[in-house]
């Protein structure tokens, strides 16, 4: 880096004209560089953020990276692997990938898509672990008249086999919690009890839960009392204004800041993920000002 002197003489040669194009093209990196730490200067540090990619799909991936890596996004959630080199290219994580799963209705709680289930999740479990990450996204799917027992047995049955593939290459398959009041009706994994009685019984680091904020508080309010009593069993976090699932502002009724000075008090080190449909025309502004009001 030259020194100060160096780069107040040259500053003086570009007002004048005078510069070479090599400087000129050196200062333009470096504004560059501190245009990108000011961006990300003020956020706090306390709190790893990422951004659901569907939330986003006006957006090519290429875009997206390139506007989450201004606002200090670290990662981007739920991509596959055709997009992980475009992560890459940005610095930026697969916070949590996907691409194993059938769909959310489909799921590890009936035993007639376990031979599926276990084939993609075989294949796919080494593919996240070669590109270093570390997230992997599974289901329950839908109840289809099973009762609460009946779904906890089939879902055990089907991810132990999955376990010791995962505990070896380091892969944590995460469980999401979705709501079945509104969003998601019939699906089986909509209270974090449930959630958690499966991974006791299942008694594995490797398997846990994504805990949506949204989807939580629909289901079951009780936010932060909830974190705080299950988080060791919680992975990633997902967020989202009730009602609507819109932006997290002061139009809905979750305390953002609360449940995330909540989170932190657990000692979480993984991601919140903002997971709201924008309403505002500007997308992302309304990102921004979620990672601002989430940044505590």
């Amino acid at each position: 880096m030259p020194s100060n002197l160096n780069r107040r003489n040259a500053l003086k040669n570009i007002i004048a004209g005078t510069a070479a194009i090599g400087v000129s093209s050196g200062l333009a990196t470096f504004a560059m560089d501190q245009s990108n730490k000011e961006n990300t200067a003020s956020l706090k540090g306390n709190v790893n953020h990422s951004v659901c990619r569907w939330c986003f799909s006006t957006l090519d991936v290429e875009t997206l990276c390139t506007e989450a890596k201004k606002i200090g996004i670290k990662g981007i959630d739920l991509v596959g692997p055709k997009d992980w080199p475009i992560l890459k290219k940005h610095g930026l994580e697969s916070t949590m990938c996907n691409g194993a799963e059938i769909n959310l209705v489909d799921g590890f709680n009936d035993e007639k898509f376990h031979e599926t289930l276990i084939k993609n999740y075989s294949e796919m479990i080494p593919l996240v672990a070669a590109a270093g990450y570390k997230n992997l996204i599974c289901f329950s799917g839908n109840r289809r008249g099973k009762d609460d027992e009946t779904g906890l047995n089939n879902c055990v049955k089907g991810l132990k086999q999955l376990m010791p593939l995962a505990e070896k290459h380091g892969v944590i398959l995460v469980m999401e919690l979705l709501n079945s009041k509104i969003n998601h009706k019939d699906y089986q994994c909509d209270k974090t009890a449930w959630g958690v009685e499966l991974c006791k019984r299942l008694g594995s680091e490797n398997f846990k839960l994504l805990y949506d904020i949204y989807h939580m508080q629909i289901d079951e309010g009780d936010v932060i009392h909830t974190i705080k009593e299950n988080h060791q069993y919680i992975a990633h976090y997902h967020t989202a204004g009730v009602p609507g699932r819109n932006e997290i502002d002061d139009s809905q009724e979750l305390n953002y800041p609360a449940i995330m000075k909540a989170i932190v008090g657990t000692g979480f080190k993984g991601f919140v993920a903002q997971e709201f449909i924008p309403k505002n025309a500007n997308k992302l502004a309304s990102l921004k000002q979620a990672i601002s009001i989430c940044d505590i």
